[in-house]
């Protein structure tokens, strides 16, 4: 039979890395990595963290390929292709609502691990947790021509009294404040299958979390960790086993990529 390459796309947290916020991948999931490689395969990471923070994990995981910034950012050998920043004229718009309803908020104008806020109550709720909050009273949001992620201080459900939230796409990671930042890690892995000016049917996605719905589309083969979510499960054309119990190693052998 003659070789045919494939696209594998893996999310960090509960899929190669077992424990969140780890960065030990399992004995028998690095050799599996290893054994792709040494037949031609294609490997990269799949996730919503930005380019500039995800780097040095991607490297300390050994990936030299990767879609970053929930979709919007792309890796290839190593080298930033680009990132597509979110719409700028909404950015603003939220910006506008959030002020005129009093709620503080922080923007990333840059790929770097600093976030600005003209606000010191956003830098007092979200602190530096995950990016540096940098407090700049005279911040003007109109002077960035370009926008990657906004942060909305906010509690659970007040989301609704914001109406450019509605358009925007934004996730919660905890009670304090909200991500505005893009959410679909399909479009990143199709413009690495256009680069490559590879067929879709030979992308293959790994995934747990919710954060992953938008990569598990029928153009490809999706696989969903032992330990995800039952959406994703139930979405999946594969459910291996845990991250932590070899699942990633389990389903290579199941359809015979290794």
């Amino acid at each position: 039979m003659a070789f045919r390459r494939k696209y594998f796309f893996f999310d960090i947290d509960g899929t190669l890395v077992p424990k969140a916020g780890g960065t030990e991948i399992p004995a028998g999931t690095k050799a599996a990595m290893e054994e792709l490689r040494r037949q031609g395969h294609f490997l990269a990471i799949a996730t919503g963290r930005s380019q500039f923070l995800a780097s040095g994990l991607c490297r300390e995981l050994g990936f030299e390929n990767m879609v970053s910034d929930g979709g919007n950012g792309i890796v290839l050998e190593g080298k930033l292709i680009g990132i597509e920043p979110l719409p700028r004229h909404l950015c603003l718009e939220l910006a506008a609502q959030c002020e005129a309803r009093g709620f503080s908020w922080a923007v990333s104008p840059e790929n770097s691990d600093i976030r600005l806020t003209k606000d010191s109550r956003f830098a007092d709720r979200a602190g530096s947790y995950y990016m540096k909050t940098v407090v700049k009273p005279d911040l003007e949001i109109e002077s960035f021509p370009e926008i990657l992620k906004m942060f909305v201080a906010c509690a659970p459900g007040e989301e609704e009294q914001i109406p450019a939230l509605q358009i925007l796409p934004w996730i919660r990671y905890q009670p304090e404040y909200i991500f505005v930042e893009p959410t679909d890690k399909s479009v990143g892995v199709r413009r690495v299958m256009d680069y490559y000016q590879a067929p879709y049917e030979d992308a293959v996605v790994f995934g747990d979390g919710r954060n992953d719905l938008t990569m598990f589309v029928p153009e490809w083969t999706c696989i969903a960790m032992g330990n995800a979510v039952e959406e994703l499960k139930q979405r999946a054309d594969f459910v291996t086993k845990n991250a932590d119990d070899g699942g990633i190693e389990y389903a290579l052998r199941h359809f015979g990529w290794i």
